[in-house]
């Protein structure tokens, strides 16, 4: 619609008289308001209210119909999404509906509290009393209007297509909208209403049905499938097919080809494209990584040397404080003792020791036999004073107490051979890397190689390990996994073990159970223990350096690209993350087409068992109830399908091969569609607002106070013209 300014849109209020009608075609989907006599309604929008709370001011807005997406960034939709006043195609929210009323006069350029223009306004078929009274309250009491006339939006619509030769007196109208079907039988030129059918089936449940689909088919993306979004879909891409089964049979052998698929692609931008590295920026990369190597070398030498330096004053610190011990007399060690913050003076050379095996460790120089032999004795002789005693001079609680000391004794021992060990092994791995460095740093490029063949041996001698371990002793003849059992994977002691388990349960059902009559019969549980398999467990030496082999050649080698787990050169993460291409923001449009407007034929798709729409044809003929075959074909034969719903392509056709397959052979069949199927409705109605008998036809808001809800219950319009 195009833009009118509010003057411009009060001053052409002013322009109509009081006795000039109002039209109101209230839809459960668009709303659409304008004066009698026109071609085309002056306000249309959607029939939906929201009222959403600012963001900075905390207050609650209304917005009816349509809003602009960009506004919406300013309140705070979470907690107040669209509405609707109809349940179905009954208004029940009145609330809603008076927001929707001043929004509609409001556009239409009234200006004053009251309407002083009657007002025509449709509603569905059969609509109930309740509804109808609080319409007329709604528009008596709230907005002052003078009269009021309802009438059916399907027969305005069969009217208008009639006056313009469309469709014949008698005939059905059949109204997929929003939200339900109707079918109305013309006979004379009226409308019959005990013969209508209705199904709660129409174009929101294609629309939602769409929806759920694409949902499921692409669900990263169904923050993309808006409401409104898939309704556009629906209208652009979606048809009737003439026969579903044999259109889905035909798609499912062309695999659904291009001439019967659609794809809407979504917004997206390619990622940079990353050249490989040259070899000018290799070798400039491993420059660098050298300069940070010796510069990290340099700092761990500068580190090294301060830590030498502190270990050697603290050890000739201790070394005078022992020079000095020796000096002072027994009656003053206490108290020399205090000053210096150390109890005895075993401690201090308890000290000593510790900072001269770590001025040792620091140094890289190998631990003498003497470190383990310079803890004086008489510190050995006070805490194991009972261990060179002979036992026949202990009493018996020493002798308790010489057990506990020699058990302390040989833990004591055996922890330093073990901290011994570890250290004499940190040593020699200190000293491989060190040479390895050095091997390095004079021959870069052998050293390269080295690691390389070394890498490859390593990786092909874990490769057969597993090989063996899967397959067994047996392999064909191109060195790959053959077609064996699980017996044959197995390892020697397992399959020991497995035969002595078969045995054993074989023999048990001979007869008599004699098993463990023999001492030797509970050898048989050591065999068969798992504790006796002789299978590798644990880490392996070649796995842990290979791995150890694997993160110096990426250190030192950009090219170098370690092996997977099943032995391609392929990095692990190419087989889980792959970049994003414009594919991946297609969304295709295949069956969906035509299995979603389906459901007007086949509610029950969506549970809802009623009939479909050729169905409901016969249905509503049969309700008429009478006797002329005539007038059966001459309803036949002037269908006129309008609504919202009735634009998808090929749904005359298939209508007529519906209604063909319950007709009788021979019978003329007729389907044609509205002029306009959306606005001929809101067209007739102001057509016929316009013939001198409308005025005839309305009640007065004193009717309505006088007579109350029955006169309303008997209300009918004429739709005679």
């Amino acid at each position: 619609m195009p833009f009118i300014s509010k003057i411009q849109r009060q001053s052409d209020y002013t322009l109509f008289s009081s006795a000039t009608p109002i039209v109101i075609d209230n839809g459960a989907s668009y709303f659409r308001i304008g004066w009698a006599g026109e071609t085309q309604p002056r306000v249309v929008f959607r029939s939906i209210v929201q009222r959403p709370r600012h963001k900075a001011t905390g207050e609650i807005v209304t917005i009816v119909g349509d809003h602009d997406p960009s506004l919406m960034k300013y309140f705070d939709c979470s907690r107040s999404g669209p509405r609707s006043a109809f349940d179905s195609n009954v208004v029940y929210q009145f609330e809603m509906m008076e927001y929707i009323l001043d929004f509609g006069f409001d556009r239409l350029g009234a200006t004053g509290s009251e309407i002083d223009h009657p007002v025509l306004i449709t509603e569905c078929v059969c609509n109930p009393i309740q509804s109808r009274s609080k319409m007329a309250e709604l528009l008596f009491e709230t907005y002052g209007v003078p009269s009021i006339a309802f009438g059916v939006d399907a027969a305005f619509s069969y009217k208008y297509n009639q006056q313009h030769g469309v469709c014949d007196k008698d005939g059905l109208a059949l109204c997929p909208g929003f939200n339900t079907t109707h079918v109305i039988p013309f006979v004379d030129g009226e409308p019959i209403y005990k013969g209508c059918c209705r199904t709660n089936v129409g174009g929101f449940h294609v629309t939602d049905y769409l929806k759920q689909l694409l949902s499921l088919k692409y669900p990263y993306h169904m923050a993309r499938f808006t409401w409104e979004k898939v309704d556009d879909l629906k209208m652009e891409h979606c048809y009737i097919a003439p026969d579903y089964a044999s259109e889905a049979r035909l798609f499912q052998a062309r695999k659904g080809s291009s001439f019967q698929s659609k794809c809407w692609q979504l917004p997206w931008v390619p990622p940079p494209t990353e050249e490989p590295p040259s070899e000018e920026e290799i070798a400039r990369k491993a420059a660098i990584r050298e300069r940070q190597g010796q510069r990290l070398r340099e700092m761990a030498e500068a580190k090294r040397s301060s830590r030498i330096n502190e270990l050697e004053n603290e050890l000739h610190g201790l070394e005078f404080l022992l020079k000095q011990l020796e000096q002072v007399e027994d009656s003053d060690i206490p108290s020399f003792l205090a000053e210096t913050g150390y109890v005895s003076r075993q401690e201090i050379e308890s000290a000593r020791i510790k900072v001269t095996q770590s001025l040792r460790k620091a140094k890289g120089e190998p631990k003498s036999e003497q470190a383990e032999t310079e803890k004086p004795d008489s510190a050995a002789n006070e805490k194991y004073s009972l261990i060179n005693i002979p036992d026949d001079m202990l009493s018996p609680e020493q002798l308790v107490e010489k057990k506990k000391q020699f058990s302390l004794k040989s833990m004591s021992d055996g922890r330093q051979r073990m901290k011994q060990k570890r250290y004499e092994e940190e040593l020699e791995r200190e000293r491989k890397q060190q040479l390895e460095e050095e091997k390095r740093l004079e021959n870069p490029e052998l050293y390269l190689e080295q690691l390389r063949a070394k890498y490859k041996d390593l990786s092909e001698k874990v490769e057969q390990r597993k090989r063996l371990k899967t397959n067994g002793d047996h392999s064909n003849g191109n060195n790959l996994s053959g077609g064996i059992g699980r017996g044959e994977r197995l390892s020697a002691a397992q399959r020991e073990r497995m035969r002595l388990l078969t045995t054993a349960a074989f023999d048990r059902g001979k007869g008599e159970d004699t098993f463990g009559a023999k001492d030797e019969d509970w050898q048989l549980y050591k065999l068969m223990s798992k504790d006796n398999d002789d299978g590798d467990e644990g880490p392996d030496e070649d796995d842990t350096e290979l791995a150890r082999i694997s993160s110096k050649l990426q250190d030192l080698d950009p090219t170098f690209v370690p092996k997977s787990e099943n032995g391609s050169s392929q990095p692990a993460e190419a087989s889980r993350v792959r970049p994003l291409t414009k594919e991946d923001f297609q969304i295709v449009f295949g069956v969906e087409r035509f299995r979603c407007p389906e459901i007007l034929f086949n509610p029950n798709w969506i549970a809802v068992d009623q009939a479909g729409l050729d169905e409901m044809a016969g249905v509503s003929i049969r309700r008429l109830s009478c006797k002329d075959k005539g007038l059966e074909q001459r309803l036949t034969n002037s269908i006129l399908v309008t609504g919202g719903s009735s634009i998808f392509p090929g749904i005359i056709e298939r209508l007529e091969a519906g209604i063909r397959m319950i007709r009788p052979c021979g019978s003329p069949i007729k389907v044609v569609r509205a002029l306009d199927p959306i606005m001929d409705a809101w067209r007739g109605a102001a057509e016929y607002a316009t013939i001198p008998q409308f005025h005839t036809q309305t009640f007065t808001r004193m009717d309505y106070f006088e007579k109350g809800e029955d006169w309303l219950r008997s209300y009918q319009l004429k739709y005679s013209l």
